[in-house]
């Protein structure tokens, strides 16, 4: 390994170290911005040479076992049962869990993320509304398949969670979907998944039983 290409390694671990810390300690959620923060505190703002997500969230993994191992796993489990509940609640809707409490990687500020597939985003506005839950809406642009696309997205807040609902078609379903056109497919499951995981306090955290996806 030539010494550039070695110090560029040590860079893009030394970044994904920082970004991974400023997930876990600030609270920070969206990677592009970890990653960008993590540059300029290395010195190095104008990099190219940035880790992509995955590199990060084995950073952020490795963080939190050393430095909050207990507290993100009693975090990842209160998390999980939050989502159960309101999975439950809005069972008509078809949810699927995604993000970092389906990855394991949730911690004190991280919020949850469901995906519906339904026909109608009225009826799941209505659905709110008629039990009085309070919500903020916007339109979140996703690429679904080869198609970036506009679709309805609702930010509950309560008492110990925050949930991020986006609204997809059933036809979605069989697509893959993505938050950047060239991210990766976000990973999806089933109520059943997370009664499994709820179940055996010492499952493991990344998806085991492809029979639970889509």
């Amino acid at each position: 390994m030539s010494r550039e290409s070695g110090n560029n390694k040590q860079m893009r671990e030394r970044i994904a170290q920082l970004a991974a810390r400023l997930m876990a300690v600030d609270g920070i959620d969206d990677y592009a911005l970890a990653k960008r923060k993590a540059a300029r505190q290395s010195g190095a703002p104008d990099t190219r040479n940035l880790p992509n997500n995955d590199e990060i969230e084995h950073a952020l993994r490795s963080y939190q076992q050393l430095y909050q191992a207990e507290e993100q796993r009693n975090r990842l489990r209160h998390l999980r049962e939050r989502a159960r509940e309101m999975m439950g609640l809005l069972a008509r809707f078809d949810p699927y869990l995604s993000g970092a409490v389906l990855s394991g990687s949730a911690g004190k500020y991280s919020g949850i993320e469901l995906l519906l597939f339904t026909d109608s985003m009225k009826d799941v506005e209505m659905f709110l509304l008629d039990r009085h839950i309070e919500y903020r809406s916007a339109e979140r642009r996703i690429q679904i398949g080869d198609e970036a696309r506009g679709v309805p997205n609702f930010s509950i807040s309560t008492e110990d969670a925050d949930f991020d609902i986006t609204v997809f078609t059933p036809r979605d379903l069989r697509a893959q979907i993505r938050s950047t056109p060239d991210g990766r497919p976000l990973e999806r499951v089933r109520m059943e998944w997370l009664d499994a995981a709820l179940a055996e306090p010492n499952a493991p955290a990344l998806i085991a039983d492809s029979s639970l996806l889509p």
